[in-house]
């Protein structure tokens, strides 16, 4: 069990969930909203969920040859689980994902949903088949991240504003850099490499923000919960920084554990990242309730490791 809860990457499933969960607070407080999230909201999560769990056994199962020269301890590679018994559950699972998100779509009554799911389950396999070797490989992976925040939002009707997509497109950009920063992390990583990547999850963080700092500059209450847009761009700010001081100790130090810690802290950093996210629309509640997936990370990530 052990070896299978590596290989769906069992820390990195509570970020999936973050995501959709908070797209679909931040959209449906947007409307006025409030109390416990419809069926429409748990179908979009479990269906992310599925599709992050498809993604990362199919990328394995893609990945196989090169594992075994630079990754031997991973499950496929080592034999604790046949090839293709891992192909036959990623593809089980990228179906569940799809059909998760086709219900949510009817529990909404709008198509979004289902066509969101559709276009994450061609991105999966656009990046796990082609992408992912190539300079496109960190853009689809940014856009598997994007589409997921998207599953959620599309669930509650939105996004409906300007300063809404900059979240998805964001948090899109930020992960696309967590994508490139770690491109090299099973050896030596390259310096520019690093930098690039670290530039680019800053730029994303700083899109993201943009959630906030528009209604503000037009003169708009922060959100539903009216949480002061001033002390947000300050949160947003601190652990942004502190996001971006782990990777450049990589880049200072570019040797695979350094690069690991930067990019597992990066990854988990998601989750916090996603409850603030929602503070200034959904309020201190939701915030808090989504910053409980980060103890399910870290009581994942002593069983295996996040990358």
């Amino acid at each position: 069990m052990i070896d299978w809860l590596r290989l769906v990457r069992l820390p990195n499933l509570a970020t999936a969930a973050a995501d959709s969960l908070a797209g679909f607070l931040i959209c449906w407080s947007a409307t006025g909203q409030s109390g416990w999230p419809p069926v429409a909201c748990w179908l979009a999560v479990a269906a992310s969920v599925a599709f992050y769990a498809a993604g990362v056994v199919l990328n394995d199962v893609c990945d196989v040859d090169i594992d075994r020269r630079e990754r031997p301890e991973r499950p496929l590679p080592r034999g604790a689980i046949a090839v293709p018994a891992a192909a036959a559950v990623g593809r089980g699972l990228l179906g569940a994902g799809s059909a998760a998100a086709c219900c949510s779509a009817v529990a909404a009554g709008s198509a979004w949903p289902a066509a969101v799911g559709a276009a994450l389950t061609a991105a999966v396999w656009l990046y796990d088949r082609h992408a992912k070797a190539t300079p496109a490989g960190p853009v689809v992976m940014g856009c598997c991240r994007g589409l997921n925040w998207l599953l959620g939002m599309t669930a509650a009707g939105g996004p409906s504003a300007l300063h809404e997509w900059a979240i998805p497109i964001g948090m899109a950009i930020y992960v696309a850099g967590i994508t490139l920063y770690a491109r090299d992390e099973a050896g030596r990583s390259r310096a520019v490499v690093l930098v690039a990547g670290t530039v680019a999850m800053g730029l994303g963080l700083a899109v993201a923000a943009a959630q906030v700092w528009l209604p503000w500059r037009g003169g708009s209450p922060a959100g539903v919960a009216g949480f002061p847009a001033d002390n947000w761009l300050l949160l947003w700010g601190v652990l942004g920084t502190s996001v971006l001081y782990r990777a450049l100790q990589g880049v200072v130090d570019p040797t695979s554990g350094r690069v690991r810690a930067a990019v597992g802290n990066a990854i988990m950093s998601m989750i916090t990242l996603d409850a603030v996210l929602v503070l200034p629309s959904a309020g201190p509640r939701w915030a808090v309730a989504l910053l409980g997936l980060l103890a399910l990370f870290l009581v994942g990530r002593r069983l295996v490791p996040p990358t």
